[in-house]
Order: C-alpha cells, then sequence, then structure tokens
C-alpha cells in the first residue's frame, strides 16, 4: 500500500475524532485531543450516540455506541477512573438503560434506531440481544472501572461457558471476548476466570473465525486478520493467523483505491440516502485500521 496517499485522505477526509485519532497514533498527538472529540458524542446520560458508529445516525444513547467509545478510550490510553467521561460512562451503563433484567444482557439493537438513518442490522429484531455482544465487554469494563458486582462476574462467567462449548463466534462478539481478556490481564483480575485458558480460547476463536480465503479480503464482507490485528489483540497472533496476515498485507496495495484510501465493503439494505454520508465517515476509520494493521510485525 501507498502509506502517504493512504495518510493525506486521512488529514482531508476523517472526522475530527478519527483525525485527533490518527495523530495520537502516528504524531505523537494528545489523549485529550481524542477525549476532546469523542466528548461531543457523548449524552447527558453518560452513553454515547449521535453516529459515533456511523452506521447508525440515532442520537440517542446506545451499549453498542458507548462500547465503541470505551474502545477508542482504550486504543489511546485515556481509560481512568477519575476521569469525567469515564465517570459518565459508569453512570450510563449503572442505570440499566437498554438492559434486559431477565435475560442479563445489553441490548444489541434498540428500538429508536429506525427513526433515524441506519444499516438493517440495528433494526431491532426480537428482544434486541446479540449473544455477548456487547454485554461481557461492558460488564468487565464496569468490574475494572467502575463497582464490582456479582452480576457482572455473571456475565463474564457464562460469556466464558459460551466461548468454551461453541463451534464459532462472529468476529464483532469476538472482539468483545478479546477486549474483556484485556481489560482483566491489565487490571490484574484473575479470580473470575481463568485467565490463561481463556486465551487459549480466543486463539482457537480467531483462528476459526478469519476468512481462509484470501481472494476475499476487501470483496466481500468477511473476517479478515486486520479486523483482530491493528494495533490491539497481537497477544493473539498464532502460527496459522500469521500466513494469513501476510496474505491481507500483499493484498493492501490492490485494495486501496485512487484517491489513497479504503472502502467498506458493505451496503445499508435501507432506503436512507444518508449512507453515502455514512461511507464518507467509514473510510478514513478503515483506513487508519490498514496503517496499523500494515506495521504490525510477524
Amino acid at each position: 500500500m501507498n502509506k502517504n496517499t493512504a495518510i493525506n485522505f486521512i488529514l482531508q477526509n476523517a472526522r475530527p475524532l478519527e483525525l485527533a485519532v490518527y495523530k495520537y497514533l502516528f504524531e505523537s498527538g494528545s489523549t485529550q485531543a481524542v477525549i476532546n472529540e469523542l466528548l461531543k458524542f457523548q449524552n447527558a446520560d453518560g452513553g454515547f450516540g449521535n453516529a459515533l458508529e456511523p452506521d447508525s445516525f440515532n442520537p440517542n444513547s446506545s451499549p453498542i455506541a458507548t462500547n465503541d467509545a470505551i474502545i477508542t478510550l482504550c486504543r489511546v490510553n485515556a481509560l481512568n477512573k477519575e476521569s469525567n467521561i469515564v465517570k459518565g460512562i459508569i453512570r450510563y451503563l449503572e442505570s440499566r438503560d437498554s438492559f434486559d433484567e431477565n435475560k442479563k444482557r445489553w441490548l444489541f439493537a434498540i428500538d429508536s434506531n429506525k427513526d433515524y438513518p441506519h444499516a438493517i442490522w440495528w433494526e431491532k429484531k426480537g428482544d434486541g440481544i446479540s449473544g455477548f455482544n456487547p454485554s461481557i465487554s461492558l460488564a468487565t469494563f464496569l468490574i475494572c472501572y467502575g463497582n464490582r458486582t456479582s452480576l457482572y462476574e455473571e456475565i463474564i462467567k457464562e460469556g466464558f461457558d459460551f466461548l468454551e462449548n461453541a463451534k464459532e463466534v462472529s468476529g464483532d462478539s469476538l472482539k468483545c471476548f478479546l477486549l474483556t481478556y484485556v481489560f482483566l490481564k491489565t487490571n490484574g483480575i484473575s479470580d473470575i476466570i481463568d485467565l490463561e485458558h481463556f486465551k487459549d480460547l480466543l486463539c482457537k476463536a480467531v483462528d476459526n473465525s478469519i476468512c481462509k480465503d484470501v481472494s476475499k479480503y476487501g470483496v466481500e464482507y468477511v473476517p479478515m486478520p486486520s479486523n483482530f490485528f491493528s494495533g490491539t489483540y497481537l497477544d493473539f497472533i498464532t502460527p496459522e493467523t500469521k500466513t494469513l496476515i501476510a496474505a491481507e498485507k500483499d493484498v493492501l496495495g490492490k485494495l486501496q483505491m485512487e484517491d489513497g484510501g479504503f472502502d467498506i465493503t458493505w451496503k445499508w439494505y435501507t432506503p436512507y440516502p444518508e449512507f453515502e454520508q455514512a461511507r464518507a465517515w467509514w473510510r478514513p476509520r478503515i483506513t487508519i485500521e490498514k496503517l496499523i494493521f500494515d506495521e504490525v510485525q510477524i
């Protein structure tokens, strides 16, 4: 890939938030600059919405958007228990908004998504729950940065049991499990589940999840190595995934567009014309991921 044109694309097209993340990662930018931009997506209840996840223009707080904010804070080392942005997240999650008390899960999709431009997967189906996405990472966040309760421990234990018996875990859900491991390991919490066994399970799950057909990379919406190994979860690289990482790196140049950026590989499948705006917001975000991925040493 041509890194210079990729950088120029990001500088010219990224939203202020993604631009601040890029500058933190590649130009010694400040953590506070990222926090300042992220705060613009935080609501009074402490949760996040407002198209932080560019696929949904819903301004209301949702567990998924809040989880996305947590991921950004983690990426720029800004998870500080005493910070107002983290305290706000804790307040939102502990309010149990968009939490199913019977099934003990946060919702993946909320009712109000339908009232705003969105991708079809954000339409609430049934109870709105999608396995442990994002419940397990939100519960772990609360244990590590909020108040440790038996409810959150139970969610983690149930997620661990699920992972141990699951034949397949979707990529987005798997990233919630990966984030759970990072939080528990970083904060030295080893009395809820067996972390070493958890790591072994995650390595196998990632291996199984990544598409082995390299011809589909960047063409179809399939899990690729860059979905997992863009700077955060490098401890889960195995000999098997190293081969696929090398294969994706080999095709990055072919997937890069003339303007220097990378494109999305999906459509909304809803009639909203705002899709093109969402695509324009997504492309710099994806391009940053590819830049990080291209620097992964194997």
